[in-house]
């Protein structure tokens, strides 16, 4: 439910600012050039199609919580033996209720334990993807690992926001990102970005792309490797011609 209800903000806050920039004036074309966000998406804020309500999910168990959390704590880890307990209190549900709770309980402490500390790898790419991108298990150890290490919660923290730059293109924010990121862990990163700041402006604030280029270099590059790097310019100027 955390997950659903960090997502609902997330679109809500998409949503109102679809809304103020179509207050503003702005068409559905512009709104789509300034945001990022795909044509169909802004129209269906527009048109009103996307003002769904969290709503929590609410079980049997809810005014007896307090006490299963308690009795969980005591050491009380067996479904049957929680719901007799629970039914001498006053409860009239079924003992599956119960029963699954205790299941995903159990799962819940399993994954907040990891068997092993995950590779470095491992790590960059939990603190480097969407939170929203994250399995419960690696929610859980992102979490653990960035309260072990602030600086790493700093760096993850940075991260994200040169991530919500690249969408809306704000070109306004690389600056005062740049000047956070300095000090942090992402200090080479940043330094690289520093020396091709114009480059890095134009990508953020543009709406080119240089994928079709990349594209045809790679397709250069697949077929000069189908000869084993033999190819001479005539050869490849041929042989790409003829590809295409």
């Amino acid at each position: 439910e955390l997950r659903q209800y960090e997502n609902w903000r997330r679109r809500e806050a998409i949503n109102q600012d679809i809304v103020a920039l179509a207050t503003a004036g702005l068409s559905i074309k512009a709104i789509v050039r300034k945001t990022g966000h795909a044509r169909a998406i802004v129209r269906q804020v527009l048109r009103g199609g996307r003002t769904d309500v969290f709503r929590p999910r609410f079980t049997s168990l809810d005014l007896l919580r307090t006490q299963l959390k308690a009795e969980w704590a005591q050491g009380c880890h067996s479904g049957a033996e929680l719901w007799r307990r629970l039914r001498a209190a006053g409860y009239k549900g079924a003992p599956r209720v119960v029963s699954e709770w205790a299941t995903r309980q159990r799962a819940n402490e399993a994954a907040a334990v990891p068997r092993r500390p995950p590779a470095a790898r491992v790590i960059a790419r939990m603190l480097t993807i969407g939170r929203d991108q994250l399995s419960k298990s690696e929610a859980i150890t992102a979490t653990m690992i960035e309260r072990a290490s602030p600086a790493l919660m700093i760096a993850r923290n940075l991260m994200d926001r040169f991530h919500s730059l690249i969408p809306p293109r704000n070109g306004e924010g690389l600056n005062p990102w740049i000047l956070d990121a300095k000090t942090s862990l992402l200090g080479s990163f940043c330094s690289g970005i520093i020396r091709d700041r114009n480059a890095v402006h134009a990508a953020i604030t543009e709406p080119w792309s240089n994928g079709q280029t990349e594209g045809q270099i790679n397709r250069l590059k697949l077929i000069k490797r189908q000869m084993y790097g033999r190819a001479k310019l005539d050869l490849l100027r041929a042989r790409l011609i003829g590809a295409s």
